[in-house]
């Protein structure tokens, strides 16, 4: 079997699921609250300055650090429930190569990563511009500005899937694998941080927003590589695990 039959056959596998409806409802979700933030919110004074500029609209809509962590809850929770359901078994049986198998499953999860990305930011700035007409601001934003958010969303929400499948690849067991992904994403970084007050601008959600274009301590191009990297090293650990334990 191709490596491209692979690919499909993961994809397929991921749409037969209610997964990609229940992280859709939690995307629509958010972009809700946030059409809602534009109309009824306001900063400590009574005004809406956070909506007042294009900078500010643009730090809003930003969905790339949400994307991340989205993404690799799905990616591992999609990894995982194949140990959950016994079909990993079936898939290193047709390759048994299973490095291969395991890059195809890794870029199929990566792709529907991306879509979330986007569909996300999608959802976000169609919401925020259909509400903004209820204030004394409209879209400012540039057409740069939003391909921009919507391309760095795709390549976090891709980056945390890959991260994510890796850790359910490692863990195998879902509620493992989401436990995981919320500790090396939200848990372990702010420790990190505080004893190592010179990583905060390495962590993924930093690296993420700084990528969207909002200032930060590190360029949109070192940001993007930090956010592969999150995504690299348990990739690598799980392609290396694969190849030495038993399937299930």
């Amino acid at each position: 079997m191709t490596s491209t039959h692979l690919i499909r056959s993961q994809l397929l596998n991921l749409a037969t699921t209610r997964m990609p409806v229940a992280f859709g409802a939690v995307i629509v979700l958010l972009a809700t609250v946030n059409g809602v933030a534009v109309v009824v919110g306001t900063d400590m004074d009574g005004s809406k300055t956070f909506i007042s500029s294009g900078a500010d609209q643009q730090s809003l809509v930003a969905f790339a650090a949400n994307a991340l962590m989205l993404a690799a809850l799905f990616g591992a929770t999609a990894a995982a429930r194949e140990y959950a359901h016994n079909t990993a078994i079936a898939t290193y049986l047709i390759t048994p190569r299973r490095p291969r198998a395991l890059l195809a499953q890794l870029t199929a999860i990566g792709a529907a990563g991306a879509v979330l990305g986007l569909l996300g930011t999608a959802c976000t700035v169609v919401a925020v511009a259909a509400t903004l007409p209820f204030t004394d601001y409209g879209f400012l934003m540039s057409a740069t500005d939003v391909l921009r958010v919507l391309a760095v969303a795709a390549f976090a929400g891709a980056s945390g899937a890959v991260l994510g499948a890796a850790l359910g690849t490692l863990v195998r067991n879902t509620g493992g694998a989401v436990s995981a992904t919320v500790v090396a994403l939200v848990i372990a970084p702010p420790v990190v941080v505080q004893l190592v007050s010179e990583a905060a601008r390495w962590v993924p959600m930093a690296l993420a927003t700084a990528a969207s274009g909002i200032p930060g301590e590190t360029g949109t191009a070192t940001s993007l590589v930090g956010i592969a990297a999150w995504a690299l090293l348990p990739a690598l650990l799980a392609v290396w695990a694969v190849q030495r334990r038993d399937v299930v």
